[in-house]
């Protein structure tokens, strides 16, 4: 069955606490390197091993908001009410198929929102503001972004305690890495001087090929400190997941993509 909140009395766990979660925004200005990808599986991993999760889609195209069963275009409070002030946090969270997995859904209309947000006081500041109120009963808030560094990536950026960057094993990858550590730097200079880095996490690693090695090799030499161990590989499972609404661990808990991400929420749990 797919899950579906269509109005804001329908029933929501219980979001207030006294201790704030840890904000980690998924990010990479580059599209197609698994971002959304690790965002959905992370959040699931996280949750499976015991730490309740919330995923915010932060992304106009709303894949996670489809990647984990929702009908993007089905009207409900969603992400966009609640950079505008129109709703709380409180009434954009919205439970999953995934017992202790809850989802702020993003709609098309974020895909203006920029526009609109440009206009507003502390626009940079929207999402942390709205997020101010802590979450019971979540342990860990993940930010999908969008594939850009424009006002709803700098609003993700502002309200995290760290950033994971998921960067695909290829040449390119690696010229906008190298924007995206200057993006951090200006980041904590300027509007958040507590913005860590979680790690860069290399996705669609294909071992069988020299590219993927000597990229992984790159990062390791650049990045020392900051390169996860875990490896995301190419998987099809994992390819196949969102079409079914479903995460990678919920759709085939023992295939090669499932055992990579609980290997991830590990790691950075240890981290």
């Amino acid at each position: 069955m797919t899950p579906d909140v269509g109005s804001a009395s329908e029933a929501r766990p219980n979001i207030l606490a006294t201790v704030a979660a840890p904000v980690i925004a998924v990010v990479n200005q580059k599209g197609g390197v698994g971002k959304t990808t690790t965002a959905i599986n992370l959040a699931a991993a996280m949750t499976e091993v015991g730490h309740p999760t919330l995923l915010v889609d932060l992304d106009p195209q709303a894949n996670s908001t489809s990647g984990l069963g929702f009908d993007p275009a089905r009207a409900r409070r969603n992400v966009y009410h609640l950079l505008t002030g129109q709703a709380s946090i409180q009434e954009v969270v919205h439970p999953t198929s995934v017992e202790g997995l809850s989802l702020v859904p993003s709609h098309i209309d974020l895909a203006g929102a920029e526009v609109e947000l440009a206009s507003m006081p502390e626009r940079e500041r929207l999402l942390r503001t709205a997020m101010s109120t802590p979450l019971a009963g979540v342990e860990i808030v993940l930010i999908d972004c969008p594939p850009s560094l424009g006002l709803l990536t700098l609003n993700a950026l502002v309200a995290a305690t760290s950033m994971l960057i998921p960067t695909q094993s290829e040449y390119f990858a690696l010229e906008g890495l190298r924007h995206l550590m200057y993006t951090h730097q200006l980041v904590r200079a300027r509007l958040n001087p507590k913005l860590a880095i979680a790690g860069i996490l290399i996705t669609q690693f294909d071992a069988r090929t020299t590219l993927a090695w000597d990229v992984l090799e790159a990062v390791r030499r650049s990045h020392p400190h900051h390169l996860l161990e875990t490896l995301i590989p190419r998987n099809v499972r994992i390819s196949e997941a969102p079409s079914h609404g479903k995460s990678v661990l919920e759709f085939d808990p023992t295939c090669r993509g499932a055992v990579a991400y609980r290997a991830l929420a590990k790691e950075l749990l240890e981290r």
